[in-house]
């Protein structure tokens, strides 16, 4: 899951000429590159036949994967020896930091040099383990680190788990004119974003497992002899595991995915990520959202007040907890984060639910709506969501304390008023 910052609007940009098929064997051969796997497929009359809809999913599944991988692969040679940066949303989740990896290691073979780069921090403590433990190479970029880097230096950018809604880095890469070569995502659209590879699939719960299927068409062979290999499988069992609630959301092509990364993960690396401890702050926003809640109609509402900018990841922490208590199947928990190095402060919050007709995507876009460029305060996918809403003008003057707790009671009113709308239209927040 992500939560949405100012949105930008991407224009792609194609090369003009491409090479004949005699010369993408060549390329092929020069790389020693293995051709792409086509699995078998049932008999479409088959599942016809039994009346089973899951042998023709998985045959629609299987198909897809094959084309997106061939059209993945293509787009990659027509970039061989070039500079990218993968981008992922400030704040990166399991799924997007294991599929950047993927990522990066696929395009190696195409002597595609990758920077796996965020412009957020790393505050849960499972996202810090996974990097430590697997020396996954993600870099933190920020506003002022970017000041130094010679951006004409790279031929292109890829977006990883996230459509450009999410990065404070994306305006400055558009402005130095980098085109975007490929988006990868799970989630629901966020816009009309133009790439020269799109694969956008928000029917299926895991980026990890679109990219697992890359693996499995033959842009990559995972080698359980190479200590890169088996780290980077763990880091994707752990992205796909983490954005199907243990496997709880999981459809078949999830547990497909899993069954093949289970060849060549490591259980205890996992496990050790996995019992990283939860720091002592994200244990008071958990209590604060215990102590501010409301329950009503099954919903979960918590602010939690003013955070740190590095304490950003105990929101949804909260949110997960909130929506384990009895008689609750929905969860929002929200607060005022503060960036203290650009003096920023935005409202950011998380939806956690198992209700199953609720979709998080549409509750959050009718809840908060769009800017006045058009651009929705939030997202989500199966079974959570996220919002971030900027403060502007408004950002900052904390050091009055009495100012402050107006503004947050102000936000807090506001927040409880949109979301209280969709969930009991006859009750007004504000008056109550």
């Amino acid at each position: 899951m992500y939560l949405n910052s100012p949105v930008t609007q991407f224009e792609g940009f194609s090369l003009t000429t491409e090479p004949n098929g005699e010369e993408v064997e060549l390329e092929r051969d020069a790389l020693e590159l293995p051709p792409l796997t086509r699995p078998s497929l049932p008999a479409a009359n088959g599942a016809a036949a039994n009346g089973d809809g899951g042998i023709y999913l998985a045959q629609r599944g299987n198909s897809l994967a094959i084309q997106k991988s061939e059209e993945l692969q293509k787009t990659l040679l027509n970039h061989r020896h070039e500079r990218h940066l993968v981008i992922l949303q400030d704040f990166p989740d399991p799924d997007a930091l294991s599929c950047a990896w993927a990522y990066q290691l696929i395009a190696q073979q195409y002597d595609i040099k990758c920077e796996i780069i965020y412009a957020g921090t790393l505050s849960h403590q499972e996202n810090i383990a996974l990097v430590k433990l697997t020396t996954l190479p993600a870099q933190r970029w920020t506003m002022q680190t970017l000041k130094s880097k010679d951006l004409l230096s790279y031929q292109g950018f890829v977006l990883i788990d996230n459509q450009g809604t999410t990065s404070q880095l994306l305006a400055a890469v558009q402005q130095a004119g980098l085109p975007l070569v490929v988006l990868v995502d799970h989630h629901s659209l966020q816009g009309e974003l133009k790439a020269e590879f799109t694969d956008v699939r928000p029917y299926v719960r895991a980026t990890a497992t679109i990219f697992t299927q890359y693996l499995q068409s033959g842009l990559l062979t995972l080698d359980s002899s190479i200590s890169q290999h088996v780290k980077c499988a763990t880091a994707l069992m752990h992205g796909l595991r983490s954005d199907t609630n243990r496997l709880m959301q999981a459809q078949e092509e999830d547990f497909m995915a899993a069954a093949y990364l289970s060849r060549f993960y490591d259980a205890q690396l996992l496990n050790a990520v996995l019992q990283a401890n939860r720091s002592k702050r994200v244990m008071d926003v958990i209590e604060r959202s215990l102590k501010n809640r409301i329950v009503q109609n099954n919903f979960s509402i918590a602010g939690v007040g003013y955070l740190r900018y590095d304490d950003r990841d105990a929101i949804p922490q909260a949110a997960d907890f909130l929506v384990t208590e009895e008689n609750v199947h929905t969860a929002v928990v929200y607060g005022i984060v503060h960036d203290e190095d650009d003096e920023l402060e935005v409202v950011i919050g998380s939806l956690r639910t198992t209700k199953l007709t609720l979709d998080p995507d549409e509750f959050i876009k009718e809840a908060f709506g769009q800017d006045s460029t058009g651009r929705f305060f939030g997202g989500g996918r199966t079974g959570a969501g996220g919002f971030e809403i900027p403060m502007g003008f408004l950002s900052g003057g904390n050091e009055n304390s009495a100012y402050a707790k107006m503004k947050w009671e102000v936000f807090d009113a506001q927040i409880k008023q949109k979301l209280l709308k969709l969930v009991n239209p006859k009750d007004n927040p504000i008056q109550s």
